[in-house]
């Protein structure tokens, strides 16, 4: 079986990104607090956030035309948010301005790069069908991928990937924060890219080995999905699919933040397959731009260039992005196969 994800012709190379956006407040200290605890920290940062935002930055700068559907407040938060995505050339004619403020994720960052977050959706709940609809009615015909995640209303986003699906899009959901869906959606979702905690709470399959992972990402294809992704960090990812599972390997870095990490992932990977390239290449592009990310600071200032990440690809060189291989040899490689 071809790996090709189905879409549009070639030449409509567009990303169209439905989602959030936020301002990112960050701190960083050499550990997190305590419950109670005061503790004092190294730095501080304010800049664009929200996955729906970092992942239009992200296919944006990959090399993709985005357009982006979104809400801010009118708040003193709206102004940095459209200045940020504009000047990333992202296009925010959709991004609707409402009443109330603007949402906002407080974000903290130990000396190892691990990350814990709090998103306040706030301007995100806004978002309507007729927004989506409008968007789709002026994108659909420069578009060849979908791509949201779920920092919006659920309602929202299932409307958005039927409305992909209709128009012919392939559609790529990063199912983060993880949270219960409707069955009908996954025949609707060409490609799924969880990571192992959100494949876990998704599928109810503990993810803590190569071997997990390629269970739930069985689980999404025996649902309907096109093609599961699973993300394990360090450990690379598995590709699970009617043609069997590909493992594909990671590309090794020194953590210093692993916030947006995931977002420079989904966002390189859209903008590949807008491009058209086959899934496990846009895969390994979508590794070295996440790998790269984790080597810097921050949400938005993290996500690479298109330059630096044929850079990282041409460095690791690993190879053919990972062996296909059949359910058969699967069953057999899995009673033997380290994570």
């Amino acid at each position: 079986m071809s790996t090709q994800t189905p879409g549009p012709p070639r030449d409509a190379a567009g990303v169209l990104v439905i989602g959030s956006v936020t301002m990112d407040v960050t701190t960083f200290s050499s550990r997190l607090p305590r419950p109670g605890e005061t503790f004092l920290g190294d730095a501080f940062t304010l800049v664009l956030g929200g996955k729906g935002a970092n992942q239009a930055v992200a296919a944006g700068r990959a090399g993709a035309p985005i357009r982006f559907v979104g809400c801010v407040g009118d708040d003193l938060f709206a102004p940095l948010v459209r200045q940020a995505l504009t000047e990333a050339d992202v296009d925010v004619s959709h991004l609707r301005e409402v009443s109330g403020q603007t949402g906002v994720a407080h974000i903290r960052v130990d000396a190892s790069g691990e990350n814990d977050i709090v998103m306040v959706p706030l301007a995100n709940a806004e978002i309507t069908s007729e927004q989506i609809d409008a968007a789709f009615a002026e994108f659909t015909p420069t578009s060849r991928v979908l791509l949201t995640q779920l920092e919006i209303p659920f309602a929202r986003t299932m409307h958005a990937i039927r409305r992909g699906h209709d128009a012919g899009l392939t559609v790529v959901l990063d199912p983060a924060p993880a949270h219960d869906l409707d069955e009908s959606i996954w025949p609707l979702v060409d490609v799924v890219t969880p990571n192992e905690t959100e494949a876990s709470l998704l599928t109810g399959i503990e993810v803590d080995s190569r071997e997990a992972a390629v269970r739930a990402g069985q689980w999404f294809v025996d649902r309907g999905v096109g093609h599961a992704l699973v993300t394990m960090a360090a450990a690379g990812s598995v590709l699970v699919d009617a043609g069997g599972v590909r493992d594909i390997p990671a590309h090794p870095v020194q953590v210093i933040d692993t916030t947006a990490a995931g977002d420079a992932f989904a966002g390189y990977l859209a903008a590949s397959l807008a491009a058209g390239d086959e899934l496990p290449a846009a895969i390994d592009r979508a590794a070295a731009a996440g790998a790269v990310a984790v080597t810097r600071r921050g949400a938005s200032p993290s996500i690479p260039q298109a330059d630096e990440v044929a850079a990282a690809l041409a460095a690791t060189a690993p190879g053919d992005s990972g062996r296909r291989r059949t359910e058969a040899d699967t069953n057999e490689a899995d009673t033997k196969e380290p994570r």
